[in-house]
């Protein structure tokens, strides 16, 4: 394996990790920023108010895209990092 291939290995490593990651991401970034809206509103500053919502959301879209989510992830071994083992 050349180092121009470890390196174009690890780019498309990086690339799938976000890929993997953004619908996560994105649900805690909205969450957070709804709720943070709600309480600037409202005045009312409770830690568990922010917590438990965004951690509920996150398992909720975790739980609906693990399917794409573990797609993902055998298509990046089974394209990129078996055939480089195998030197292919």
């Amino acid at each position: 394996m050349t180092e121009l291939q470890l390196y174009d290995m690890v780019r498309q490593a990086v690339s799938a990790a976000a890929i993997i990651s953004a619908p996560l991401l994105v649900v805690a970034l909205v969450v957070g920023l709804a709720i943070g809206l709600l309480q600037a509103l409202t005045s009312v500053q409770e830690q568990t108010l922010t917590f438990v919502p965004k951690a509920a959301a996150i398992l909720a879209v975790f739980w609906v895209t693990m399917g794409f989510m573990t797609s993902t992830l055998v298509r990046f071994f089974t394209d990129t990092v078996v055939p480089g083992i195998a030197g292919g």
